[in-house]
């Protein structure tokens, strides 16, 4: 069973994102900021990271910077608010995530964005 992690704080998101991913048959694990998603990237050993840019304690891209050190190649998925620093998806990018996905969302698109991804 793949292994997703979703570093989200917010709570609707995180638990609709959770539930969609549980239905695919996903073993997931949700933390709500930056801090404990770096120490559930080390202990949690994902197949996948879900992360928000904007969190508290640690951003997005600290998150992906520490995911490149210590499990460069696990995929991630960066979710992010509409009209959120275009820099900060960019710089997302050149660090190497597989997907970027705007908020709102349909839960369905990112269940098939996960897929893809972990093919």
């Amino acid at each position: 069973m793949k292994k997703i992690l979703i570093i989200e704080d917010d709570l609707l998101i995180s638990s609709l994102v959770q539930f969609r991913l549980k239905k695919d048959g996903y073993d997931t694990h949700l933390v709500s900021d930056g801090n404990e998603g770096m120490k559930a990237i080390d202990s949690y050993g994902p197949d996948l990271i879900i992360t928000d840019v904007m969190m508290p304690f640690r951003s997005g891209i600290e998150i992906i910077h520490h995911a490149r050190q210590c499990r460069p190649d696990t995929p991630i998925i960066v979710l992010s608010s509409l009209g959120e620093e275009e820099q900060v998806v960019l710089e997302a990018f050149n660090l190497g995530v597989a997907d970027f996905i705007p908020k709102p969302f349909n839960p369905n698109e990112l269940a098939i964005r996960v897929k893809r991804v972990l093919k």
